[in-house]
């Protein structure tokens, strides 16, 4: 049974994934994953979705504000043997009933180009390409992303 619960980044099943998310993207970022995980810090996310399969943690996400009408989703990731069965989807649909909830408009992220899921992912899911953003301008590997809640 899958059971979505909304949380913080206090969660220690979320501070789990998150310590996996990190190893898995220290190996596709490489040399630039010391720049990006600056900014991938979660003292402080007030809302953040774990999924669980049969109460076992194998899913995450989370949402920050951006600005005053967008929320930025952050730390996307789930386990590699619960990949394709659509827990993404559904945790990226949580954040977004969430943010809007919350009174946003919209939703926008960064993600990596060699991160190929995760761009498919919101590009099924009716995100549209932006120009990067912040810290993202003229990095060569990542790509932004919106969509309009």
């Amino acid at each position: 049974m899958i059971t979505l619960t909304r949380t913080d980044s206090s969660n220690p099943d979320f501070i789990a994934l998150v310590t996996l998310l990190d190893a898995y993207l220290a190996e596709k970022d490489g040399r630039d994953h010391d720049y990006y995980n600056q900014f991938n810090t979660i003292d402080k996310l007030k809302h953040v979705v774990v999924c669980y399969e049969s109460g076992i943690p194998i899913a995450c996400g989370a949402i920050k504000q951006f600005d005053a009408d967008s929320m930025e989703v952050k730390r996307m990731f789930t386990k590699p043997e619960a990949r394709g069965k659509g827990l993404a989807s559904q945790v990226l649909a949580e954040l977004e009933k969430w943010a809007a909830e919350l009174g946003y408009k919209s939703c926008v992220l960064e993600t990596g180009k060699r991160q190929v899921e995760a761009v498919a992912l919101y590009k099924k899911q009716d995100y549209s390409l932006i120009p990067n953003y912040g810290q993202y301008r003229g990095m060569d590997n990542s790509i932004c992303f919106k969509k309009v809640l």
